[in-house]
């Protein structure tokens, strides 16, 4: 049964469960949309629109916006703040299940954007690794030290398995942070914008996609032991010598590309 508008656009509390911190500072979001640069003929999605802090910017720039959205009690809101902005067009679901292609007309790209929830970001961001092949590019705010491991090099504390991961299919781009006043309620820890963008062609070869997850995996989940006891299971010393790389070395020393030689080589018989 529907409910009556007036109930439905009563004040709005942000739900811990879905990691809800709604943006309000304008500075910021004229940043963002800044960053994101949106026009006419882009096909804009949105994960996460909340009470749409950016999701007003963007329909008044490119006139039309799909969201995702998993808190129905928002959606009214959402709804009746877009009246006459443009055409925006809500899908209530889990956007960590949603397939992305299903949106895709024609042979163009999506352009991805959202405040994603902190509790669920890496898990998300490799749910939409899957859907690379339909995305131009993707603009998100994420925890602070999250942007700092997707964004990291070698050698470096926070150089990890998402590091790697989202190296061999995209560009990051580490934008600019922001502060926990920038939300309601703030958060307790710092945000970052960050830029995704697929590569058209892939920096390296990855031959077996699922070994090379493995291997990752594997690696990064006992980083502090060296690759030949790491990697025991899936990499032999035939292996190593083949991709050329010392077994002595750690996790977080080896380059995406290096991960993706030892990934090549066959698995241990």
């Amino acid at each position: 049964m529907s409910r009556p508008l007036s109930e439905s656009l009563k004040p709005h509390r942000a739900r811990k469960r879905f990691g809800q911190h709604f943006l309000h500072d304008q500075n910021v979001v004229q940043r963002i949309i800044g960053c994101i640069d949106p026009q006419a003929t882009d096909h804009l999605v949105e994960i996460g629109p909340g009470l749409g802090a950016l999701t007003l910017p963007l329909l008044r720039a490119a006139g039309r916006l799909e969201a995702l959205e998993i808190d129905r009690d928002v959606i009214p809101r959402l709804v009746s703040s877009a009246a006459g902005i443009g055409e925006l067009i809500v899908h209530e679901t889990d956007a960590l299940t949603f397939d992305l292609s299903t949106l895709r007309q024609s042979n163009e790209r999506l352009r991805v954007v959202g405040n994603l929830p902190y509790n669920i970001s890496t898990p998300l961001l490799f749910h939409l690794l899957s859907a690379r092949g339909v995305i131009a590019d993707m603009h998100f705010m994420l925890q602070r030290e999250v942007v700092a491991r997707m964004a990291a090099e070698p050698d470096c504390g926070d150089y990890g398995r998402l590091t790697v991961m989202l190296a061999a299919y995209c560009r990051v781009e580490w934008l600019f942070d922001v502060g926990p006043g920038a939300f309601r309620p703030p958060p307790r820890v710092h945000s970052s914008i960050v830029r995704l963008v697929p590569h058209d062609e892939a920096p390296f070869k990855i031959a077996d996609p699922k070994r090379f997850s493995a291997v990752v995996s594997a690696a990064f989940g006992q980083r502090r032991k060296t690759l030949r006891n790491s990697l025991s299971a899936l990499v032999d010393a035939i292996g190593f010598e083949t991709a050329d790389i010392d077994p002595k070395r750690r996790a977080e020393t080896l380059s995406p590309e290096e991960f993706a030689r030892l990934a090549a080589t066959p698995p241990p018989v």
